[in-house]
């Protein structure tokens, strides 16, 4: 069975705790809510993308447990088709999500189980599908070698390459060099280029340093409520932020884009056009609790974006 769009990642069962303050080390607080969901970015990604409206394939390392099952729940719900090889001697990885009830930001902590162990032999495993994508997608929750394997493995294929270098980590400029698109918030384009991102033309020079490093075609820098900036060798563009309700919860919003862009791109949408689509992912993604059940469906994003 061939995807459009196949990504590699993680998943991780969010364990979501509201409360008005992280407590201080030896300090326990009571917290005003809890949720536990299905998470970790590459599985929200593909999600996000399912939903949008893509083929989607999503290769990752499974536990054989309960978060195991969640796992294939959601991707199931979602139209997600399962690449996981399932390790029984192991267990699916967990995340501690703390959210501001006041603001809805958030604060995170991931345990990624047997999804730490994921290779390059699982990549190889699953060339002939990744060679055969139009899109294919990774961040770093999993070791680097996987990463650099998805990447050179679609490239290889021809497929457009995206990185999403979340959580921020020392990315090799050889690693860059293989993405056609990378994706950074502004905390993630610092760590990767040492400059501070606090406005469009922070983030414009940031943008372009990555593109300096060897990205082939733009670095896209997600702003949250600033919204997104695109940045290629030949121009530049800002894209604002959306509207479509009442911020409760950020987040997934950075995997809501990726997988919205991921979408559009696999749909041979131009750069403008895309970054809307994208835009509009994200924007109803934080209108709802959670990660990936808050994730939109195809025809909530075109309402959003005709303003039907």
């Amino acid at each position: 069975m061939s995807h459009d769009i196949v990504i590699l990642g993680v998943f991780v069962a969010d364990t979501a705790y509201r409360a008005a303050r992280l407590p201080r080390m030896g300090e326990t607080l009571i917290g005003s809510g809890f949720a536990l969901g299905p998470g970790g970015k590459g599985s929200n990604q593909a999600v996000a993308a399912a939903r949008a409206g893509g083929t989607v394939g999503y290769l990752t390392r499974l536990g054989d447990d309960d978060f195991g099952a969640m796992a294939r729940e959601i991707w199931a719900e979602a139209g997600v088709t399962s690449l996981a090889t399932v390790d029984p001697e192991g267990f699916t990885g967990a995340a501690f999500v703390f959210v501001d009830e006041a603001t809805g930001q958030n604060a995170i902590i991931i345990s990624p189980g047997v999804g730490g162990e994921i290779s390059a032999a699982d990549v190889v495993a699953r060339a002939d599908l990744i060679r055969g994508a139009k899109v294919v997608m990774t961040q770093l929750e999993q070791p680097l070698d996987a990463a650099e394997a998805m990447l050179r493995t679609g490239r290889t294929g021809g497929a457009i390459t995206i990185l999403n270098p979340a959580p921020a980590a020392d990315v090799p400029d050889a690693l860059l060099g293989l993405c056609d698109y990378v994706t950074p918030n502004e905390t993630e384009a610092e760590g990767l280029t040492g400059l501070e991102v606090t406005d469009l033309a922070s983030a414009e020079a940031a943008a372009r340093a990555l593109l300096d490093r060897g990205v082939a075609k733009a670095a896209i820098l997600t702003l949250g409520e600033k919204g997104a900036l695109w940045v290629d060798h030949a121009r530049e563009f800002h894209t604002r932020p959306m509207d479509a309700g009442p911020v409760v919860d950020t987040t997934g919003a950075g995997d809501a884009f990726n997988g919205g862009l991921a979408t559009a791109l696999a749909e041979g949408r131009g750069p403008e056009e895309a970054m809307r689509f994208a835009t509009a992912t994200a924007a109803l993604s934080v209108t709802r609790h959670g990660t990936a059940r808050a994730m939109p469906t195809r025809p909530e994003i075109e309402r959003l974006l005709t303003g039907a």
